[in-house]
């Protein structure tokens, strides 16, 4: 359920050529780069055009929506149909059983028990 449509490979330019530099993306800002100015056989650079979808956004590629929580009560208002739960890495080890248990009877799928 994510984004449908294939992404080209955004990576920094010369990433190829030299050791030191690393493949994630920054931004071509030279007045002559041939990025910049999109010539047509360069690396494509990131723009809003490749966005997914609205209704696609945010969605894990289960199909259901993340929602962060910290504690039982955060828990209770969630929507088993439509939503995930994402315990905070925050959370210790004994809430975090009591909010496994608890999603488990809720029937609530956790995405890192």
């Amino acid at each position: 359920m994510v984004n449908p449509r294939k992404l080209p490979k955004f990576k920094r330019w010369l990433s190829q050529t030299y050791m030191r530099l690393d493949e994630s993306w920054r931004k071509a800002r030279g007045s002559q780069s041939k990025i910049r100015r999109k010539e047509k056989s360069k690396f494509k650079m990131p723009n809003v055009g490749y966005g997914a979808p609205r209704h696609l956004r945010y969605v894990h590629p289960s199909g259901f929506r993340e929602v962060l929580v910290h504690n039982l009560k955060e828990l209770e208002k969630i929507d088993s149909s439509k939503q995930a739960v994402k315990i905070a890495h925050t959370v210790g080890r004994k809430k975090r059983i009591d909010i496994l248990k608890r999603a488990e009877e809720l029937k609530i799928k956790v995405l890192n028990p």
